[in-house]
């Protein structure tokens, strides 16, 4: 279990992503319509993976970067920019969503490239960092959230 609910979010994200980029690809091509139902799944996508990712910070714990001790630090630096890219791009995402539902299309226009560039930034981040937990290096301890991003 402990790997498990980390696979099934990263799979959610990366297939946010996925609606993401596809969704970029239909505004560009004038399919409207189309747009709005794959960005409407990437944000279904990115909500299941955000409350995958919950479920297993609170009922399992955080694991810990299990890696040589000789790349903790590239790690550390690589997961906080990861967070904070990740914190920024959900706050853009509903902002888009929002101008885009409202019809506020001068600023949705304006803002959708950007959000689509920094969501995709963030997931494939956010897929990195389940790699490097999970796959490349053996998972750490399980432990609370802030001594597994800050090793403390």
């Amino acid at each position: 279990m402990d790997t498990f609910l980390p696979f099934i979010s990263t799979v959610f994200i990366g297939a946010s992503a996925i609606f993401v980029a596809l969704g970029w690809y239909l505004v560009a091509k004038r399919k409207i319509e189309a747009h709005k139902k794959a960005m409407f799944w990437a944000a279904v996508l990115a909500v299941i993976f955000f409350i995958t990712y919950l479920s297993k910070t609170f009922f399992i714990g955080s694991t810990a970067f299990g890696g040589p001790d000789s790349i903790r630090l590239y790690y550390t630096i690589f997961l906080l920019f990861h967070i904070v890219l990740a914190t920024v791009a959900a706050g853009m995402g509903i902002w888009t969503l929002i101008t885009g539902y409202k019809n506020k299309l001068s600023t949705h226009r304006r803002l959708g490239p950007v959000t689509s560039v920094v969501w995709f930034i963030s997931a494939t981040s956010g897929i990195m960092v389940y790699l490097l937990l999970y796959v490349i290096f053996p998972p750490g301890e399980t432990t609370n959230v802030w001594r597994a991003i800050l090793g403390i």
